[in-house]
């Protein structure tokens, strides 16, 4: 497949998936954190702001992957 084409597949797939990822977090934290200290608030923002890369490796590697 073409790079180009496998890195615009990619970027759409990646620009979908954190809107959704985004909204998931969004929908979740008024629930896990009610009644949080400010500390756990910020513990909790950090790991979400930054877990959304885990499941994106895969895709970012295939985007990167030399062609054959």
């Amino acid at each position: 497949m073409n790079p180009r084409i496998k890195k615009l597949i990619g970027t759409i797939a990646m620009i979908l998936f954190v809107i959704f990822y985004a909204l998931v977090v969004m929908g979740l934290a008024p629930r896990v954190l009610t009644g949080a200290s400010k500390p756990v608030e910020l513990v909790f923002y950090l790991v979400a702001g930054l877990a959304w890369v885990l499941p994106l490796m895969p895709l970012i590697r295939w985007m990167e992957k030399k062609p054959r």
